[in-house]
């Protein structure tokens, strides 16, 4: 298991490198896009939101937000460290509570933005690879984190001075 320390340098180390892999492969812009997701889903969006981590600790006041996901989700289980169900819960977890948040807002009348469930369909629809991008960045974060976490890379270590 890989301490915060060890998540945080990989992160930054692969933020880089899948950006500039995504940009090189299609677009300079969608490899931004896809390298800053990279940084978000492993500094601020990680597996260990479920404890008091770094990534929790990041999120200042806005920590509340995630205590109702800390006592739901145990630590390490399949939904915050499986792969693609943990990123998947994380971002539909932030996304109810921000809408939970702007409904409150509306009926309190301290916004008039309008919304609505097309306006993300037409943002989705006219964004695909950057939308794609966003999401590959988020779960290719979460990956690293697991396999950090197990210990695959020590494990490759060891089997290298064996020899």
């Amino acid at each position: 298991m890989a301490s915060g320390q060890e998540h945080e340098k990989a992160t930054r180390l692969w933020s880089l490198i899948f950006g500039l892999t995504i940009g090189l492969l299609l677009d300079i812009e969608i490899g931004i896009i896809g390298g800053a997701a990279f940084a978000v889903g492993g500094f601020w969006l990680s597996p260990d939101l479920d404890i008091h981590s770094r990534p929790f600790k990041r999120w200042g006041i806005l920590q509340v937000l995630w205590w109702p996901y800390q006592r739901l989700i145990p630590h390490r289980s399949f939904l915050s460290h499986g792969p693609i169900v943990g990123t998947s819960i994380r971002i539909i977890y932030l996304t109810m509570i921000s809408l939970l948040i702007f409904l409150l807002l509306k009926i309190l009348g301290l916004t008039n933005t309008s919304f609505s469930i097309n306006s993300i369909h037409e943002v989705i629809k006219q964004n695909p690879k950057h939308i794609t991008s966003i999401l590959l960045g988020l779960e290719c974060s979460a990956w690293l984190h697991l396999f950090q976490d197990s210990n695959i890379f020590k494990k490759m270590g060891r089997k290298r001075h064996r020899r």
